[in-house]
């Protein structure tokens, strides 16, 4: 008899076994002993499980095998986890393996995180990845945390600001619970980096703390929208002007939900998200899926202009998963049209992660982040105007490795929303998006949320933060250089087959500057930058890159 028999014959016969030890135990505890009455206790339930699983309709597997059923979906309901624990090796989970989970969690807590015995990777596979590091190596700086920071503000920009080299990037308070904002905050007040909003509006936990903070305003204008769900250009400029706000990001897309939209059901509007958010309490809350204050590239770049002038002169930037790069070239050219430039630009990439997305999305929407990065760096300096901007990156970078990688193809700093959210207790169960995570990082039931002790998890984020700077300066200084901003791309190194590898500068060549004006770029970038304009993000016709 083969295995699938056995277990149809099990699921068959279950129900009448377990009515058949009913009335056994029933027969013992009257002729015995009246001690198997609470076998009864335990069976009789099972028996009106058993027959209710004969009589639903939802579920099939169940009609057919009352009772044993319910462990199918028991271990359905455990899988991620137990995969996660049991099965997976060091270095083959996703999104992030054992070593990489283990390194976050070993710096947040000040632990050491070092490992003997070498490397566990396969260094002659393909795709494998390093950096070069020179025989003349640096002296390390004395406060890695304070020297490693970049300047973000353009001529026009009356309030620079001196970002960290790594941030916390968006998430919104909803999608992670009070106590987790309250931690991040805090978190970055002590070790002197930023933390970004996300979309949900700045809500009383962000300003408990005072944590410098990058104000994310998205397609609901939440924290600064009217009756109609459109920009509130007065409510923007007074919660602008707090001092706990350092920069404005207009989000256009992200990398784990490209152009998806999204409601937030009335049940969940609770009066802290709508205080948050300047939504009624109650009613459903809806994210469109693209702005109503622009609808052109002219348009944006004059829309950033006036939050740039409402929030007093401060930082303003956008946010962006490359599409379409058209639409990127589009809105680099209506800036250079109207000689009006935004202070910086966040590539975020395909990888990047969220609390809910579909699946297609996740997987099929979305330019990765190293093609997004060196396709913004390629415009912006063929266009000539590199250096009239900041650009920031994000997207499942928590390694310092990681973010050298993304330094070296062309960003200022580098964002990251998982790790912190790891460094405040997550073990990736990925229960996001059904208010049930086991750690109450990510769900606003206040029973889940108690496991998230603020006064513990604060000093776990600042030291994630000032480990993993500190990792970076280190190798930087390995490099031989002094700043991260020194990093260029022929100092990483991949491998793209068994006997062959190539700098990141061979594989994605930069553009000369202001190469796109003259006419002398590329064949493929070339017509990709002839074929837009300013009056629509992309033309109507054309291929995507030449």
């Amino acid at each position: 008899m083969n295995g699938g028999t056995v277990i149809e014959n099990v699921g068959k016969w279950g129900l009448w076994s377990v009515l058949a030890l009913g009335v056994v135990a029933g027969v013992l505890a009257v002729a015995v002993d009246p001690g198997w009455w609470w076998a009864e206790l335990v069976l009789v339930p099972l028996v009106l499980l058993g027959v209710w699983d004969l009589v639903q309709t939802r579920h099939s597997i169940l009609r057919n095998f009352p009772i044993l059923g319910h462990f199918r979906f028991l271990i359905e309901g455990v899988g991620s986890e137990m995969h996660q624990y049991l099965v997976e090796s060091n270095t083959d989970g996703r999104p992030f393996n054992r070593d990489t989970r283990s390194l976050i969690y070993q710096r947040a807590k000040k632990a050491a995180d070092k490992k003997p015995f070498g490397t566990e990777l396969d260094v002659y596979e393909n795709g494998y990845t390093w950096l070069a590091h020179s025989i003349t190596p640096r002296p390390m700086p004395e406060d890695p945390v304070g020297d490693l920071r970049v300047e973000v503000g353009g001529l026009q920009c009356a309030r620079p600001y001196s970002l960290s080299v790594l941030n916390v990037s968006a998430m919104s308070f909803g999608a992670l619970s009070a106590n987790a904002v309250r931690a991040l905050n805090r978190g970055a007040r002590a070790g002197r980096f930023a933390h970004d909003t996300g979309e949900g509006g700045i809500s009383r936990y962000h300003r408990e703390h005072g944590g410098d903070l990058i104000w994310q305003i998205g397609t609901g204008y939440f924290g600064c929208r009217d009756d109609q769900g459109g920009f509130d250009a007065d409510l923007f400029a007074a919660t602008a002007a707090d001092e706990q706000v350092k920069m404005i990001e207009l989000k256009l897309s992200q990398g784990a939900k490209p152009g998806h939209g999204g409601i937030l059901p009335a049940a969940k509007v609770s009066a802290e998200i709508a205080e948050a958010r300047r939504v009624p309490v109650g009613v459903d809350c809806l994210s469109p899926t693209s702005h109503r204050a622009f609808s052109t590239p002219r348009e944006m770049v004059s829309f950033l202009d006036r939050l740039r002038d409402l929030s007093g002169g401060k930082p303003v930037g956008f946010k962006i998963c490359i599409g379409d790069p058209r639409e990127f070239s589009a809105i680099v050219k209506a800036m250079i049209e109207a000689d009006s430039y935004p202070d910086f630009v966040v590539v975020d990439g395909g990888e990047g992660g969220t609390g809910a997305a579909p699946l297609e999305f996740s997987n099929s929407l979305g330019m990765p982040l190293v093609e997004g990065l060196m396709l913004v760096q390629n415009v912006l300096t063929g266009a000539g105007v590199r250096d009239r901007m900041r650009v920031g990156a994000s997207g499942k970078m928590v390694t310092a490795s990681a973010i050298a990688q993304s330094m070296a193809l062309g960003a200022d700093w580098c964002n990251t929303a998982r790790a912190f959210m790891m460094a405040v207790g997550c073990i990736q169960a990925q229960q996001c998006h059904t208010n049930r995570c086991p750690v109450g990082v990510a769900t606003q039931d206040p029973k889940l949320q108690r496991a998230l002790v603020v006064d513990d998890k604060w000093v776990r984020v600042e030291q994630f933060h000032r480990n993993t700077v500190h990792a970076l300066a280190e190798i930087v200084a390995a490099m031989g250089l002094d700043h991260p901003a020194q990093l260029e791309p022929d100092h990483v190194v991949r491998r793209v087959s068994q006997y062959e590898v190539r700098t990141f500068g061979e594989i994605h060549p930069t553009l000369p500057s202001g190469a796109l004006l003259e006419g002398v770029a590329p064949e493929r970038f070339q017509r990709m930058w002839d074929s837009v304009g300013t009056d629509a993000f992309r033309p109507s016709t054309g291929r995507l890159m030449g």
